[in-house]
């Protein structure tokens, strides 16, 4: 999943993008408030952690503009302001959540993790499940008839792209770009390393292959 921070100050920010990272999402990054707000109404991200103090735009403005063109893009505010009157305004600009600094990853984390489930996910909606493979999107495990299947990261990041894209043909730049957050290069083929090793996983030990490669255009997961 891609997260996107709008925050200027520097240790903050270099200590959230650290976290995502390692947690598993691609993070980008934005320190004025009007080049966040660009970013934010281009579509490609699952969640966005946005600062109020920021430069040319405060956070509050960037979630109105973002609201105003009906994108549900899911939204935590990170303020120092912690007076109730401050969280509420802030909720009622339209975030889904609102954290007050200083914090802990552990809380953010938590956070970010719960307003992807309300809002991008179907209420109640715990796993993912295409034929007979299952994610769950609390603890990101991953089974298939009932089998374990243990994934780093990256593996279920794109898995969890492809089923969410389930039937849609999804190209190498696309993946490249949701799941690594770096233009495409068309010398690499990290890509086809990926997938294959994430084939190697859900689909080789079982009759029924679920990922399945469209020539010179990309991948798709699908039933047979």
């Amino acid at each position: 999943m891609r997260i996107l921070v709008i925050e200027d100050d520097e240790k903050i920010s270099s200590f959230i993008i650290k976290g995502l990272r390692e947690a598993g999402f691609t993070v980008d990054h934005a320190e004025d408030g009007v080049i966040g707000l660009e970013m934010a109404i281009s579509g490609q991200y699952d969640a966005a952690i946005i600062d109020i103090m920021l430069p040319h735009m405060d956070g509050l403005s960037i979630i109105k503009k973002i609201r105003g063109k009906n994108i549900k893009l899911p939204i935590l505010i990170l303020s120092a302001k912690r007076s109730v009157r401050d969280r509420v305004k802030g909720l009622e600009t339209g975030s889904d959540d609102y954290l007050v600094k200083p914090f802990s990853f552990s809380e953010l984390l938590a956070r970010v993790q719960a307003i992807i489930r309300r809002t991008v996910l179907p209420d109640n909606y715990e796993q993912v499940i295409i034929d007979t493979l299952c994610l769950n999107m609390q603890t990101r495990e991953v089974t298939r008839d009932g089998r374990q299947i243990d994934l780093k990261p990256l593996e279920f990041n794109l898995l969890l792209y492809l089923v969410k894209n389930a039937g849609q043909v999804l190209s190498k730049t696309m993946i490249l770009d949701h799941v690594w957050g770096y233009d495409f290069d068309p010398q690499t083929n990290v890509v086809d390393v990926l997938v294959c090793r994430l084939r190697s996983k859900v689909d080789r030990a079982f009759e029924s292959k679920l990922i399945h490669t469209i020539r010179g255009i990309g991948y798709v997961i699908k039933k047979n």
